[in-house]
Order: structure tokens, then sequence, then C-alpha cells
């Protein structure tokens, strides 16, 4: 993630659910409401928060990827 924008308070309780400007966000899925896990925990966001969240899109080869759950 790069940054964030909008009020303060909304920045604020996006960083207090763990969208800090440095965390890693992958999207799974969504368009007008986006399922989106940060920190191993799945976030559900809608259209207008979700805009508020700039990210940069990372090459499949620099992605971490985590082992699936049964």
């Amino acid at each position: 993630m790069q940054a964030l924008t909008g009020d303060e308070g909304f920045c604020q309780r996006l960083r207090e659910m763990g969208f800090g400007e440095a965390a890693l966000v992958t999207k799974i899925s969504g368009s007008t409401t986006s399922l989106c896990q940060v920190n191993g925990t799945r976030i559900a966001l809608n259209h207008s928060a979700a805009m508020n969240i700039l990210v940069e899109h990372l090459p499949v080869s620099s992605r971490i990827t985590e082992p699936r759950r049964a």
C-alpha cells in the first residue's frame, strides 16, 4: 500500500485495521464491495472506502504467498 486519502479520522481508522502505508494488501474479490486481506485478516470495504486506499501493484515474482487453509 502506498497512501491513504480522506479525512484524518477515516485514515486513522484504516490504520487501526492494519492498512498502514507499508502494509501488504491483497484484494481477494469484489468490485462494489472489496474483500481484502491485510496482516492475515480479511476485511470487506465498500467502494468509496476502497477508493481512498492507494496501492502499488506488485509483480508476481515479488509477492509473498501464504499457505492455503483447508
